[in-house]
């Protein structure tokens, strides 16, 4: 079966620093044209740092796009010519403060494919050593800690929505018990 979209014309809207936003005209399977937005972004890591007591480190930062502070791993944006593994060990130290002995990647997945070419890279840190944080400048985040079976019992409860979160908890957490 192909229903695959030829892209007719793309017109560039907006480029910013951590995404640009594009407006394709597709041919649809049927010959009919339609317009696609797609969010185009470079790619991001996320990290699961795992202690040898399996608590989870977690970030709680203010989200303006949700308008509200939620709890999260850490994360970050792809840098031009970085490699995802070197991404994760520069945010799990930014963020966090901690380095890890084993920085093990496990998958990676696209965050929104209806509108965005994002894709995570999802990573789980071990033999971490505790350190001092260097967030960006604009970044106001609050480390704290969580056992895994407790993380795992907010996602079943929805107090846990962001996606990443989700993916690299139950991904470790199936992981680990293998």
């Amino acid at each position: 079966m192909g229903y695959e979209e030829k892209t007719m014309k793309t017109e560039k809207i907006y480029e910013g620093k951590i995404l640009n936003l594009r407006i394709d005209t597709v041919e649809l399977p049927d010959k009919k044209y339609s317009k696609r937005e797609i969010v185009e972004h470079p790619g991001a890591v996320a990290i699961l740092p795992l202690t040898d007591d399996n608590d989870v480190i977690l970030v709680k930062q203010y989200r303006k796009a949700i308008e509200k502070e939620i709890l999260e791993i850490p994360a970050g944006k792809l840098e031009i010519g970085e490699e995802p593994r070197e991404t994760a060990i520069r945010e799990l130290k930014e963020e966090t403060g901690y380095t890890a002995k084993k920085m093990e990647y496990l998958l990676e997945f696209y965050t929104s494919p209806g509108f965005s070419n994002e894709k995570l890279y999802l990573f789980i840190a071990t033999g971490l050593v505790e350190g001092e944080a260097e967030p960006d400048r604009d970044e106001y985040i609050e480390i704290t800690k969580l056992k895994l079976d407790d993380l795992l019992n907010m996602i079943s409860k929805g107090d846990i929505l962001d996606c990443k979160t989700i993916v690299g908890a139950l991904t470790v957490n199936n992981y680990i018990k293998k």
